[in-house]
């Protein structure tokens, strides 16, 4: 007997052990609850024949201009428009106003952060001519995700 899955998608190629292998997935809610050969049942089907199913996008380049011109983009506003284009998780720019190239900076980006994204979040740090100096402590700075130059 067929458990009864909110959503089944069938024939699917997806990155498992290091290879693109075509299986079938099926959904309890909103978790992957079975990979492997699943019967068909009352549940809604998603036939995905030549298609790579990914559970989500990760966007490691984006600008959202806050702070300093939240008029264009803000965190808030950028990370919903992500996650309705299937973004999961991103990563945000630090040609801010002011820059994001110090630690005082960098935390207050991870405060405006805070319960206001939709989707998993890191922030690069500014690389300049008068930091150059304090980048090796960066390498374990809780939500940064790289330095860029």
């Amino acid at each position: 007997m067929s458990e009864n899955y909110t959503l089944i998608i069938k024939n699917g190629s997806c990155f498992i052990d290091g290879k693109l292998t075509k299986t079938d997935l099926a959904l309890s809610g909103n978790k992957i609850s079975k990979i492997g050969k699943v019967e068909l049942n009352s549940s809604k089907v998603i036939d995905a024949s030549d298609k790579i199913v990914l559970p989500g996008i990760i966007d490691t380049q984006v600008h959202f201009r806050e702070p300093g011109s939240t008029d264009a983009e803000d965190l808030e506003s950028g990370s919903r428009a992500a996650v309705l284009g299937g973004v999961t998780s991103l990563f945000e720019m630090p040609n801010t106003n002011p820059p994001t190239s110090n630690k005082k900076e960098f935390q207050r980006k991870l405060d405006l952060a805070k319960n206001r994204m939709y989707c998993n979040y890191a922030f690069y740090f500014g690389a300049t001519a008068d930091n150059a100096n304090d980048l090796a402590d960066l390498k374990n700075l809780e939500g940064c995700c790289g330095i860029k130059l």
